[in-house]
């Protein structure tokens, strides 16, 4: 292995293409299910079973990677990633000839595997603080952010040109080779970020395990933030389309074009302005102001017109790209010595239940009511985050590194 000068440069490397890879299935997965027949609950129930597997995987992931290294939890997630994606593409190929159960039931188990695979973040998120300083560590945290939020936006724009020119399996094909290639950079020059192995202490079980963390004073008000903040952005992603299409009669490619923008928008502040924000401001006034800013653009969404659609999806972007580098920044110096891998974990698998929870809700909440429903909801939850969180955070120091010990239940 050729060990890189620089091992967040070569973390974000593998990150970004991991998620170009990932970006790919995004406008492809729908297609596919309905070439089998799917009815719409069987197509949105991949995206279900997508955010069941992160929920349940990303905890172990994360205390895995405090046990034998972060290199190898994601050189693992990404050789599966190689399988998950050569199953979709193979799936496709095969789907004249597969009865339509048996293809559908083989998008679910690519699906549930890539969602296993795809629960690494909070290892890259613990790479992260392993390999910064308490006051770097936002930034570097934003440098993950940017890179899913490129992967995001170079994924379905490759996706859309390949699939135009020469079908679905070649872009899945791709996805799968490209995984490969991310395989052998990381193989070759990411670096293991963990100085010294620290034995695994006696753990409860799951639940007691979540509990535990949300009684510890800041360390819950951080993960119920995190909860309010994804299932707010997920409601949006699932209604959006709804909302653009009923106002304005917009179709995929536009409601792609913002998605694409909105993503530009994330890049710009995690990558480029996170660094001196919260050196100048602090990671606490960043999370606060983020949720702000979210809140007031999810309000604006069911109102708005063309224009201030993009307005109000800039504030989204822009909101999520102050809270999710400051929010895991905080998370960290909140864990103990060999216990950033497992916390943030917990919050990944907690942000994979908001993911499930969120597009649920706005579902029902748009087909029972109207369409503001799921946007103005959610902005009331957001509301009530800003007010509830920011006295909680206002009350208590930010430890650089130490976690209390809170009871168990019962």
């Amino acid at each position: 292995m050729r060990r890189a000068k620089n091992p967040l440069a070569a973390l974000f490397l593998t990150v970004f293409v991991d998620l170009v890879g990932f970006g790919i299935l995004i406008p492809l997965q729908p297609y596919l299910a309905l070439e089998f027949g799917a009815s719409k609950s069987g197509v949105t129930g991949l995206n279900w079973a997508y955010s069941a597997a992160q929920f349940l995987m990303a905890p172990i992931w994360g205390r895995l990677s405090d046990r034998i290294g972060r290199r190898p939890v994601l050189l693992l997630s990404i050789g599966g990633s190689i399988f998950t994606q050569a199953l979709f593409a193979a799936t496709q190929l095969g789907h004249r000839a597969l009865p339509a159960w048996a293809g559908l039931g083989l998008l679910y188990v690519a699906r549930i595997g890539a969602g296993a695979c795809g629960a690494n973040l909070a290892t890259a998120q613990a790479y992260v603080a392993d390999v910064t300083t308490p006051e770097n560590r936002a930034k570097g945290m934003g440098l993950i952010g940017a890179a899913f939020g490129l992967g995001f936006v170079v994924g379905p724009a490759l996706s859309g040109g390949l699939a135009h020119a020469f079908g679905f399996a070649v872009p899945l094909f791709f996805a799968a080779s490209l995984s490969a290639v991310n395989l052998f950079l990381a193989w070759e020059r990411l670096p293991e970020s963990r100085r010294e192995a620290v034995a695994a202490p006696a753990r409860p079980g799951r639940l007691a395990e979540l509990w535990t963390a949300l009684l510890v004073p800041g360390l819950g008000t951080l993960l119920l933030l995190h909860l309010a903040l994804t299932s707010s952005f997920s409601t949006m992603e699932a209604t959006f389309p709804l909302l653009v299409s009923d106002r304005f009669g917009w179709g995929a490619g536009a409601v792609g074009g913002v998605f694409a923008f909105s993503g530009v928008v994330l890049v710009i502040v995690e990558g480029g302005l996170i660094g001196r924000l919260t050196r100048r401001f602090g990671e606490r006034a960043l999370l606060l102001c983020g949720v702000a800013c979210e809140g007031v653009g999810l309000a604006m969404l069911p109102y708005a017109g063309p224009r201030g659609t993009f307005a109000g999806m800039a504030l989204l972007a822009a909101g999520n790209g102050l809270c999710v580098p400051s929010l895991s920044s905080l998370l960290s110096r909140h864990a103990g010595l060999g216990r950033q891998g497992a916390i943030l974990g917990i919050a990944a698998s907690m942000g994979s239940l908001a993911r499930i929870f969120g597009p649920a809700w706005g579902g029902l909440s748009y087909d029972q009511w109207s369409y503001p429903a799921p946007y103005l909801s959610m902005a009331g939850v957001l509301l009530a985050a800003l007010v509830a969180g920011g006295a909680a955070l206002r009350r208590l120091g930010m430890p650089e590194n130490a976690v209390a010990a809170a009871p168990p239940p019962g």
